[in-house]
């Protein structure tokens, strides 16, 4: 959510068009933004976040004066002095959950949001999220009128792209081999993580390549007890899991994978796919939630239930040259209808209508 604000906020800098903008933050040590001419970042201390949110950020709001409230990351003060605008990213976090939070700030603010989100949706000006299939969701689970929401899609950031020469210092940081799987997964029970797994030990029984997996943001006890769960211990030493990676190295293991695995079962947009696809690389996607309306209708997508339809994608692309040619092509050209720029100017529409 702080990702997508940010890249939004860096588009709306470079606009020209009489707008005065404020970001008002806690205070941190992280400095992603500078001031510009029309941006002012202001600091806002407080002892808790509710309090920060319910509290100081309403005060502050009042005493600069400005002609409404843009509160970016699915909550936002129960009472506003000036017209609210919310992103509601995805309302995952009032639909059954299956475990409790690992930490107690997690679960904190899972409650918190649960307690908030549902009171102030009819307070807001506009609600803004980031797919039609969220939109719909959160409209009809929430009985919130069509007119009050609207989706405004996702961009992805200009350095994924098509790379002419990879940087094989680059991709050796994190495996030994070009022309791998990659699987951006972590232990949220929707990134399909033991399917995934699954589905990767079927693809080693029929390949021929047998093409390494490197796994992002796993660690390895994670991975063991996946694998001991699954009774496919054999095909660890396939598996290449250095935790976090990088940001700026993403761009180049894109381009340095055979395809891009992202067997969801839920999710609300999906950036890691269209930065993929602007990288040539071709995606294996879950046909759930929004991610067949973000990957359009020519991108490969399986039942995430179902490991051995996501063996046998791989597989298609593996043994087709015509097909894997044809989902390169195909995702260089979607990724190309989505960017931040487009994402900041429809922010910008809203924040004109409502102050008409």
């Amino acid at each position: 959510m702080d990702f997508v604000a940010l890249e939004t906020i860096r588009e709306l800098q470079k606009r020209n068009d009489g707008n005065q903008y404020f970001v008002i933050v806690a205070p941190g040590e992280d400095r992603c933004l500078k001031e510009s001419p029309n941006l002012s970042i202001i600091e806002l201390k407080s002892s808790t976040y509710p309090l920060w949110e319910q509290v100081a950020l309403p005060r502050i709001v009042k005493r600069l004066g400005v002609d409404l409230l843009h509160c970016t990351s699915n909550t936002a003060p129960l009472r506003c002095p000036v017209p609210l605008v919310l992103t509601l990213h995805d309302i995952i976090y009032l639909e059954p959950r299956q475990h409790r939070s690992p930490s107690l700030y997690q679960e904190m603010g899972w409650h918190y949001r649960r307690l908030v989100v549902p009171r102030i949706l009819k307070k807001c000006k506009k609600i803004i999220t980031v797919s039609q299939f969220e939109c719909d969701r959160i409209r009809q689970a929430l009985n919130i009128p069509s007119e009050h929401i609207t989706a405004i899609y996702n961009g992805y950031s200009t350095h994924f792209t098509q790379q002419t020469a990879i940087d094989l210092d680059i991709v050796q940081k994190y495996i030994p081999h070009n022309d791998f799987l990659f699987f951006l997964g972590n232990t949220d029970p929707k990134k399909n993580a033991a399917r995934t797994l699954k589905a990767y030990s079927l693809y080693l029984q029929q390949s021929e390549v047998k093409r390494p997996l490197l796994i992002a943001d796993l660690k390895e006890d994670y991975i063991d007890h996946l694998l001991n769960q699954e009774k496919i211990v054999g095909i660890k030493s396939y598996l290449y899991y250095p935790g976090y990676i990088a940001n700026k190295d993403l761009a180049t293991l894109y381009n340095a994978a055979f395809a891009f695995l992202y067997p969801s079962l839920r999710e609300s947009f999906g950036i890691p796919m269209i930065e993929a696809m602007a990288c040539g690389t071709p995606i294996i996607i879950g046909n759930t939630s929004a991610m067949p309306e973000v990957a359009g209708g020519g991108a490969m997508s399986v039942d995430p239930y179902k490991p051995e339809e996501i063996s046998n994608a791989i597989l298609k692309l593996e043994t087709d040259s015509v097909l894997y040619q044809r989902q390169k092509e195909y995702g260089i050209a979607r990724a190309s209808l989505f960017s931040w720029k487009k994402t900041a100017d429809e922010c910008v529409e809203i924040y004109q209508s409502l102050h008409l």
